[in-house]
């Protein structure tokens, strides 16, 4: 009669002794695969979940960014193109650029692929004197914004002038008594007042908008402008160095860019709050999700172990018990000539069998209870998911470990009934 058709009959004989041992074995193997597996679908939701935070934090920050775009927009314009030979200390001084450069330097800027700028504003202004009202005035030529060609149609930040038409800054319209539609000759030319700006609190006030062609005309310089005005772009090439280059290159350096420095520092200044503040948003989802998950697994290195451990025992103290009640049994095969070594190769068979059942029926019971907690404590669409959650490395290791476990917990006991004196025994019972 082989080890395992031994260790089959007393298994049959003692089945209680034997369920008992199975269940300590399935506690252990249920507590540490449904353990496992609720960890690995916290994983799995966190992941999920952080993917889902981080997608609507990145929304919300370009929302954020589109927001601050939009307010620095009140700011107007902060970039200016001058011809090359303007001399920047004149400007300053004057107001005004003297120098003029071709109206088609705009055209090619809007026909490229220009990316630091948009919003680009032709214009030829200049300070005269308004004779026929005898007050000096900052006369600007312009024809409205030119569109980009590579990019969707924006709302310019100035609305074009309509031929025949002007459009005075406040202090212009107090002085001059003009109002919307009355008619006005500036230097021998009729208009009709279109627009009054209220107080602007700048040189706006003292200042009077045309058409370009007709102040081209006017002036007696068709065809010239004397600065194009533009706003940055909120990126990060949108540097005085980046808009040099690309608008040098473009225009064959034949223009110089100068940044109006209030008005582009606060806009640099919302874009670097708009990105300071996303960063922030998504580090703070993710270190959030790394929290968790290490709660979690400290959970479960310290409650696994525990369970585990007791576990052994329990199964320990059952294979000393069983030893103990068949010590008679023991002692008759040793009498009739079994060694030691076949005496522990039934108790630690018997232990394989323990460990074998208890692990098939602990990894479906821990596995199976793990996925429906999931299951039941996520939101709709959210939960992990059996297919996601099975792992065969952890099934596997479970079905080799958990009978090698057993059947070391059983060893000592097995070694016992091996050494005991078949003679003593039998004189005892």
């Amino acid at each position: 009669m082989n080890v395992w058709h031994l260790a089959l009959r007393e298994i049959g004989h003692r089945r209680l002794h034997f369920g008992l041992a199975v269940a300590a074995v399935l506690v252990a193997v249920g507590c540490l695969v449904g353990e496992l597996t609720l960890v690995r679908a916290h994983e799995v939701r966190a992941e999920r979940l952080g993917a889902d935070q981080e997608a609507a934090a990145r929304e919300r920050v370009a929302r954020l960014e589109d927001d601050y775009r939009k307010i620095t927009l009140g700011l107007g314009y902060n970039v200016l193109i001058l011809a090359k030979d303007q001399d920047r200390g004149r400007f300053y001084a004057e107001g005004y650029a003297a120098e003029t450069m071709p109206e088609s330097y705009a055209d090619r800027l809007a026909a490229s692929d220009i990316v630091t700028v948009r919003h680009l504003l032709p214009s030829l202004q200049v300070r005269t004197e308004w004779p026929e009202r005898k007050m000096p005035i900052t006369l600007i030529g312009t024809r409205g914004e030119v569109p980009t060609s590579h990019r969707d149609a924006k709302q310019p930040l100035e609305p074009p002038v309509a031929k025949g038409t002007m459009v005075l800054g406040s202090v212009v319209g107090e002085r001059s008594g003009l109002a919307v539609g009355d008619e006005a000759v500036l230097l021998g030319r009729t208009f009709t007042v279109a627009r009054v700006h209220p107080p602007r609190g700048n040189e706006d006030d003292v200042t009077v908008w045309i058409d370009l062609a007709e102040a081209q005309a006017l002036l007696g310089k068709p065809g010239r402008i004397n600065a194009i005005l533009a706003l940055s772009c909120f990126c990060d090439e949108a540097t005085p160095e980046g808009m040099n280059r690309e608008i040098g290159g473009i225009l064959d350096g034949q223009v110089q860019v100068l940044e109006l420095s209030p008005q582009a520092a606060a806009r640099r200044a919302a874009r670097s709050r708009a990105v300071a503040h996303g960063t922030e948003t998504v580090d703070a989802e993710a270190a959030a999700r790394a929290r968790r998950r290490l709660e979690r697994q400290a959970f479960a290195a310290w409650v696994v172990p525990l369970v585990v451990a007791g576990c052994t025992v329990w199964v320990g103290l059952l294979a000393l018990g069983n030893v103990r009640d068949r010590r008679g049994e023991i002692a008759i095969l040793r009498a009739l000539g079994v060694g030691a070594g076949r005496i522990v190769s039934i108790f630690l068979a018997r232990a394989i069998a323990v460990g074998v059942l208890g692990a098939a029926l602990g990894y479906a019971a821990g596995f199976g209870l793990a996925a429906a907690w999931d299951a039941a404590r996520s939101a709709p669409g959210q939960a992990a998911g059996a297919g996601v959650l099975f792992g065969p490395a952890l099934a596997a290791a479970t079905l080799i470990l958990a009978p090698l476990w057993s059947a070391a917990a059983g060893l000592v006991p097995a070694l016992v009934a091996a050494r005991q004196d078949p003679a003593v025994i039998l004189r005892e019972e």
